[in-house]
């Protein structure tokens, strides 16, 4: 499903136009983005979790030289699945 396809879900199923589903998910996306950004979690009971989750630095190879090279440390985006989400996933 691509974001065309989940606004017109999110319009048949709430009974918005597909204008209004799609501003309502660009502001969910967008608020989302901002409190990860900033650090912050983002709990949606029954779905699932985004938070933000450190990533080491640590030494890597280039695959073509098998020369070793330095990866920085990162902040990564993650998720984790809510009860509700697992649920129906495996139904």
């Amino acid at each position: 499903m691509n974001k065309t396809e989940l606004v017109a879900a999110i319009a048949e199923e709430s009974g918005l136009t597909k204008a209004d589903a799609g501003r309502a998910l660009d502001a969910t996306v967008s608020t989302i983005t901002k409190a990860m950004s900033s650090g912050d979690s983002v709990a949606i009971i029954g779905f699932g979790t985004f938070k933000v989750g450190d990533r080491a630095a640590r030494t890597g190879r280039n695959p073509q030289t098998g020369a070793e090279m330095q990866i920085p440390a990162a902040r990564v985006p993650k998720f984790a699945a809510g009860k509700g989400l697992k649920e129906a996933v495996n139904k």
